[in-house]
């Protein structure tokens, strides 16, 4: 039976503001898609390259984020802090390894957590799709790594017992047609799990309307991804599409992920240090193609920009995060 949504929400979490440290002084911070696999055009390794940055090429639409090397490091250092506020773990959702014989990573980048699930669960077999061949080849044998574009109708002999998400914002345009698909594929009773962040800057002690790099970032930005269809600050919408598309059991958590070292909390602190060099490195990558493509900047305006924003980011007196979403739903087992 399906919980009041309503009352599935981890309120707690944000309940406290967060505390900053006054005495802060530190400044380091499967085989069953092998027809699939086979049938991969030439044209998805055909990289678009753009002001210094690779693009991916294939897919139903343009997706704005790079996928060169650099982003690859910051995926891969962002998984590491998604790990760090899960004490270790990989999901949120109930799962019995007994039940774990097919899952499926959307979006799953350079492929880490899908490799990671694998190691967990060896006798399940894990699918990890992505618009971009940019995963490893040499990979334990039961995981399997396929381009595809979630965007399209998804292709898969047999539905899985979990389906898992991770920082999907600004590729995808349809989001109840994708939760729509990602249903038809569990099985009943299966798991679907989405960790996405927000892409807004917050402050509990409204340090932020002394950031207006900052905020005229974030204000341009969201008008960029509105206007090419693909919004990325979307993690707070995504409780009402999964129950939308019948998902039960829906719950969410909530935390507040601070930028920089300045907490009280000695985890949030710790947090904080990788969390800001992952922002700092994230700036470009949500920035250059947004400004120049959309909004008709140079691309020196664009990285005046971008160091705007990253002199602020280095302001101890400002205590910035943003939220992150985890939010899990189930088919209903009838």
């Amino acid at each position: 039976m399906a919980t009041d949504p309503s009352s599935s929400v981890n309120t707690d979490l944000l309940q406290q503001p967060l505390q900053p440290d006054e005495d802060e002084t530190d400044s380091a911070l499967g085989d069953d898609l092998s027809t699939l696999s086979q049938s991969i055009r030439s044209s998805m390794y055909d990289y678009h390259y753009e002001n210094g940055r690779r693009y991916r090429a294939y897919g139903k639409s343009q997706y704005l984020l790079p996928n060169d090397e650099a982003e690859q490091n910051r995926l891969d250092l962002l998984h590491h802090i998604f790990k760090m506020v899960l004490h270790g773990e990989l999901y949120t959702a109930p799962l019995e390894s007994s039940n774990m014989q097919r899952v499926l990573d959307v979006g799953t980048g350079t492929g880490i957590w899908a490799l990671e699930l694998a190691d967990q669960f060896p006798s399940a077999t894990i699918v990890g799709t992505d618009i971009s061949p940019i995963q490893p080849e040499w990979v334990p044998p039961n995981c399997h790594f396929y381009v595809d574009d979630a965007e399209t109708a998804w292709i898969h002999n047999e539905p899985f017992d979990f389906i898992h998400g991770r920082a999907l914002c600004g590729g995808i345009a349809n989001w109840p047609e994708f939760y729509s698909e990602a249903y038809r594929n569990l099985k009943p009773g299966g798991w679907m799990e989405m960790q996405e962040h927000e892409c807004w800057l917050n402050s509990d002690d409204d340090t932020i309307n002394q950031a207006p790099w900052c905020k005229e970032w974030i204000e341009n930005v969201d008008i960029a991804s509105t206007r090419v269809g693909k919004r990325l600050n979307v993690a707070h919408l995504h409780r009402q599409w999964m129950i939308d598309a019948g998902f039960v059991n829906v719950e969410e958590q909530v935390y507040k992920i601070p930028i920089g070292s300045w907490p009280k909390d000695k985890k949030l602190k710790e947090i904080g240090r990788v969390q800001w060099v992952q922002m700092i490195e994230a700036i470009p990558t949500f920035s250059i193609a947004y400004y120049t493509r959309v909004l008709g900047y140079s691309l020196d305006q664009a990285q005046i920009m971008v160091e705007g924003v990253k002199s602020e980011f280095l302001d101890k007196k400002l205590h910035l995060y943003l939220r992150w979403h985890f939010v899990r739903g189930q088919r209903s087992p009838s």
